[in-house]
């Protein structure tokens, strides 16, 4: 599979073996990976991705990615699906930036290349949602074209979705 790109960013799908490195916390020879890359959050979501390839095969496209700078390659974070398209084409994402490189709208550019690919892919609809005081994440979704769908005592629930 081929790599995702936007005017700053890359996001490149990861393999198994890629995965295994950020669910450990130990780069491979030649990564290059921002300071506080990869948080637990990313660990966990490349812990999901290695137990989805043990289980049904790897799921690309709708796997994993590294948020890579366009200028230089580092890794700044992940954005990426949690399974493959359900019966009725829906998907779940979720995505993560080291703290030194957020507020520059890293995210929204990454998640907007991300739902673009998704309906490009047939997806019908995309889910995200956010802890009820990540204002930030919920930002983010609003930028990229999500709206919000509900919320309840710690999250809010986010949608993105297109006609057949």
């Amino acid at each position: 599979m081929t790599d995702l790109e936007t005017p700053r960013l890359v996001l490149h799908p990861m393999a198994p073996a890629d995965a295994e490195h950020v669910a450990a916390g130990s780069p491979p020879a030649g990564a290059r990976w921002a300071p506080g890359y990869p948080s637990p959050g990313e660990r966990g979501a490349a812990a999901r991705f290695l137990a989805t390839c043990a289980g049904s095969g790897d799921p690309s496209p709708f796997g994993a990615y590294e948020i890579r700078l366009r200028a230089d390659g580092v890794v700044i974070g992940g954005i990426g699906f949690h399974a493959a398209p359900d019966e009725r084409g829906g998907v779940t994402i979720g995505y993560g930036l080291v703290e030194s490189v957020r507020g520059n709208g890293y995210a929204s550019e990454a998640l907007r290349e991300l739902l673009r690919f998704a309906r490009e892919q047939g997806v019908a609809r995309v889910h995200g949602d956010a802890d009820t005081d990540n204002v930030a994440s919920q930002h983010v979704m609003a930028a990229a074209g999500m709206r919000l769908v509900g919320e309840d005592a710690s999250l809010k629930y986010y949608l993105a979705e297109w006609a057949a």
